[in-house]
């Protein structure tokens, strides 16, 4: 790759707003520009808003860079090539930090922009597969990834970035984002759970690089079912509640009825999550990725925790089978999880 301008060249090939932008050190990283989006770009019914993962200090940002590969790590800085085994054994805080060392705008993709590309992938028909079943694509087993690291009691794991067909790309195509489904599970930035309560970080801020998603930041806010947010802990805030200690059902309530522990979750699959009778579900909870948009197909399981504070990993991983899918949302794990099927991807902005 010392030939800047070939490797430009060969990346502009794939077309569709693919490109090589440098970080400060001057490395390369391949990303794929996503233009702003409005609710009603990937929600049925939506408003003509722009979506508020692409605002940021009241500004509207036209495109965020996301990394076409789920990334490596090279010198604590992420970076996003085709065919290198991804980054596992990660935990929140070292994912955040590995995007940001890149430089001004670098930041762990958003929460919310892999919530947007999953649904725009639903509704434009391209609902992605992946390395979902130990190398192989769970829902069709002839499509397969070149292996970078085995399990040897299975005979598959990871595969390479960028390695399985176009069908594992976010539109179908040579121009798409890879393996958001299957392969490794994704760390993503501006949400998490804090004793059950849903918590964003408002807009587009996870960006910034001096924006603080630490344990004690002052930045979270809960969210009402008007879709106001609030300072968290106010009353009545959306919040994950397990139907009872015997039904461990994910349901979207006002309070917490049933609290999980560190030897028990409560899960559905996503399409399949609901809210308790009588609690409204606000067009944000939607795009952020927390309750399926009318009609959800995208496969993939949810599951939850409502006990401390839990991180979103998202897309699934290689042995998640007949639960994996785009849509998949684990919301189990502290910010210092770690595990062989955990990964992450930068994004940038200008």
């Amino acid at each position: 790759m010392g030939n800047f301008d070939d490797l430009a060249l060969a990346v502009a090939s794939f077309g569709g707003h693919n490109k090589v932008i440098l970080d400060d050190l001057g490395k390369p990283s391949i990303m794929v520009g996503v233009p702003k989006m409005k609710y009603s770009d990937i929600i049925t019914g939506g408003t003509q808003e722009t979506l508020p993962w692409w605002v940021v200090e009241g500004g509207e940002k036209n495109v965020i860079w996301v990394s076409k590969y789920l990334n490596c790590v090279v010198n604590d800085r992420a970076y996003s090539l085709p065919m290198k085994d991804p980054k596992a054994y990660v935990n929140f805080d070292d994912a955040l930090r590995f995007s940001r060392n890149k430089g001004e705008g670098w930041h762990l993709l958003q929460n919310g922009v892999f919530a947007a590309l999953s649904l725009w992938s639903e509704k434009n028909g391209t609902i992605p597969r992946g390395n979902t079943n130990w190398d192989a694509s769970y829902e069709k087993a002839w499509e397969r990834g070149v292996n970078t690291y085995i399990d040897g009691s299975h005979g598959g794991g990871r595969t390479a970035t960028g390695s399985g067909p176009v069908t594992w790309n976010h539109d179908h195509s040579a121009a798409g984002i890879a393996d958001l489904c299957g392969n490794c599970w994704e760390w993503v930035s501006g949400a998490r759970l804090v004793n059950g309560e849903i918590q964003i970080i408002p807009y587009g801020n996870a960006m910034k690089s001096d924006c603080s998603m630490g344990a004690d930041s002052t930045e979270w806010k809960a969210i009402m079912p008007d879709g106001r947010l609030v300072e968290p802990g106010t009353a009545g805030t959306l919040k994950i509640d397990r139907t009872s200690a015997s039904d461990s059902t994910l349901r979207i309530n006002t309070g917490v009825t049933t609290q999980t522990t560190d030897s028990n979750d409560t899960s559905v699959p996503f399409k399949d999550t609901a809210a308790v009778s009588g609690v409204s579900i606000p067009k944000i909870l939607i795009a952020a990725g927390f309750f399926p948009d009318s009609g959800q197909k995208a496969p993939g399981r949810f599951w939850a925790r409502n006990n401390g504070e839990r991180l979103p990993i998202r897309g699934s991983s290689f042995f998640s089978t007949s639960d994996g899918g785009v849509a998949a949302l684990g919301l189990l794990s502290a910010r210092s999880f770690v595990l062989n099927d955990v990964s992450f991807r930068s994004a940038f902005y200008e």
